[in-house]
């Protein structure tokens, strides 16, 4: 079983939905603490004049030291219409302006003040939109019994061997906290997925790399990006058996 571990993201860029396709399993992580300028209650769409700008939804006041699952989306102001104001500039030149704003309109249905319980319906409704089987479970539910935690690796590492997962996926940004030998000593294959760019033409703008997947979703079918996940999906699975294969001729 591959297990996929990542904090709950808003609209995340297309590389968070490859580890999902990527995974058998997903756990959200939401029980570390929230950390502001992340990617918890923001991320980045295109700017209608150049460059990039953020949409975000605003929080109410929190401990600095609140972990994730604790943090409450401010009622301050209508941020639902701030968003969709803040993408009206793709009409008239993004070929999938209405398919995506229909989608925001589905993600922005749940009625919660928990930006953790926001982002998992987000997630989930824009995976059942791209056609990726997910089916999340919140850590702060789960009570496994993990034992001593020394340090950040550990997490994974602990949450991988409690659930009998035979392999664990990453993003590069996270791969200095983990020892490759402790995942290897308990028989977990740790994989650092790399994610190319996924590169498209955006008429009328300049294209920038690694945005919302709602900037995504304007520009391209959603079977199409589909298709792309699938195929570095099956890429990897590819070098993985010819890997082994070379293992075991030269053994």
């Amino acid at each position: 079983m591959i297990l996929g571990i990542m904090q709950p993201y808003f609209f995340p860029y297309l590389g968070y939905f490859d580890l999902i396709n990527y995974s058998d399993q997903w756990i959200v992580f939401d029980t570390p603490q929230f950390i502001r300028h992340g990617w918890i209650n923001r991320n980045r769409i295109l700017h209608p004049n150049q460059g990039w700008q953020y949409v975000m939804v605003p929080l109410g006041k929190h401990s600095q030291k609140a972990a994730i699952c604790e943090v409450l989306i401010s009622s301050s102001c209508d941020w639902r219409e701030r968003i969709a104001g803040q993408l009206q500039h793709y009409r008239g030149h993004a070929p999938f302006f209405s398919q995506t704003m229909g989608l925001l309109e589905e993600c922005f249905r749940i009625e919660t003040d928990s930006i953790s319980r926001l982002d998992i319906h987000i997630l989930s409704t824009v995976c059942r939109f791209l056609g990726i089987h997910f089916q999340p479970q919140l850590f702060s539910e789960m009570n496994l019994p993990l034992g001593p935690i020394q340090s950040p690796g550990d997490w994974a590492l602990r949450i991988s061997s409690a659930l009998g997962a035979s392999e664990y996926v990453n993003p590069p940004g996270g791969e200095v906290l983990f020892d490759h030998h402790q995942f290897q000593e308990m028989g977990i294959r740790l994989a650092i997925r790399r994610f190319p760019t996924f590169v498209y033409p955006c008429r009328g703008y300049s294209f920038e790399p690694n945005l919302s997947i709602l900037d995504v979703l304007m520009w391209n079918q959603a079977g199409d990006v589909k298709t792309f996940l699938d195929n570095q999906k099956a890429s990897t699975m590819t070098n993985q058996s010819k890997n082994a294969l070379g293992e075991n001729n030269g053994a």
